[in-house]
């Protein structure tokens, strides 16, 4: 099928961000068709700050927007400028990898899954207390429940039918990816390593730092920013968890399906705090009802209809590393390309026809 270049901005549909720019790389190659490759024709509206890419993904024209930088003010600017130059979008997806809560019931969640949100909280606006963890409860602090488009959207992906359809062309546009870049490739499961939450990421028996002093809760800077080997975290505190070793068994017979991704739908936590704490992640999945942690959701759910597409590349705890960041950012680019196959596309208005 032939598809047209759009003559203007007003013929876009479909708007993606990204707040990084490996998640932009993983977007930008599933496009099918790059409608900018001689520059930019489109524009932009006056005080719109955007830089965009343009082209098609499968049946829609997409507007691919890049932000500065990470966190809800930058998001929420971007997004802003988005509305104005494109006016007739349908649907914004915000693209990239969070923080995944590691849910150990039959959902359990593992590194490279994808999460997509059915409705966005606030984690800044929670109430820390000594014992419990209360979110304020004003009409301004609560973001709203997404439009009708998109809940109908979620719904049907979510039957056992779409489900089936969204994993296996998720798979498939991953491995789509992976021909075409090596560094796309799945991680492994010996690197998916899962931390009690209450064990933590610091120098071990050491004189020269307030990490080794006996009692003491704080951790050095250089701590924070060292790998677990450089830190000799232990292995005897990793939890056990049943579906990794199911991918294990696949792995071991070299089977592909060990690194496809699972996809999971529910609340996502979003704020300007990086979470980094498994104690304090798993206080909020509790009290809320969250399934990952992310930093630009909340400044883009109430400017334009909008749902969060996030590959998982760390726990949300202390003990983080680079690993996933690829990989993660492929699932959720792959992922947000099998969406956009079950989305339904809107009829143009027909032009009225003057009587003579």
């Amino acid at each position: 099928m032939n598809y047209i270049r759009p003559s203007r901005r007003d013929e876009f549909e479909i708007a993606i961000v990204c707040a990084l720019a490996l998640e932009y790389d993983g977007v930008s190659l599933l496009f099918d068709e790059f409608w900018d490759e001689d520059g930019d024709s489109y524009g932009r509206a006056v005080g719109d700050l955007n830089t965009y890419t343009t082209g098609r993904i499968g049946k829609f024209n997409v507007v691919l927007a890049l932000l500065p930088n990470i966190g809800k003010a930058n998001t929420a600017s971007a997004v802003a400028g988005l509305r104005s130059s494109y006016g007739s979008l349908q649907l914004v997806l915000l693209v990239g990898i969070c923080g995944g809560v590691p849910r150990l019931d039959q959902n359990e969640i593992l590194l490279g899954d994808v999460v997509i949100s059915k409705t966005v909280v606030q984690y800044d606006f929670l109430k820390q207390y000594t014992d419990d963890i209360v979110r304020k409860n004003t009409l301004d602090d609560n973001l709203g429940k997404p439009v009708k488009d998109i809940r109908n959207l979620l719904v049907t992906l979510e039957t056992e039918l779409g489900l089936e359809r969204l994993h296996e062309r998720t798979a498939y546009f991953l491995r789509q990816i992976q021909k075409n870049r090596q560094n796309y490739n799945y991680p492994g499961t010996a690197e998916d390593k899962l931390f009690e939450s209450t064990y933590r990421h610091k120098h071990r028996a050491s004189r020269i730092c307030i990490c080794g002093k006996s009692g003491q809760l704080e951790v050095c800077d250089p701590a924070r920013d060292s790998y677990c080997h450089e830190l000799k975290c232990e292995d005897r505190y990793l939890v056990v968890r049943a579906r990794l070793d199911q991918k294990r068994q696949l792995e071991n017979t070299n089977d592909a399906r060990a690194q496809e991704p699972v996809i999971h739908f529910g609340a996502i936590a979003s704020g300007d705090t990086v979470m980094n704490s498994g104690a304090h992640r798993d206080e909020i999945s509790r009290e809320q009802n969250v399934i990952a942690f992310e930093t630009e959701g909340a400044g883009a759910w109430e400017e334009l209809p909008c749902i969060i597409v996030k590959g998982v590349c760390n726990y949300a705890d202390c003990h983080k590393s680079d690993k996933w960041q690829r990989f993660a950012a492929a699932t959720s680019a792959s992922a947000a390309k099998a969406m956009l196959e079950r989305y339904c596309k809107t009829d143009k208005p027909s032009q009225a026809i003057s009587g003579g």
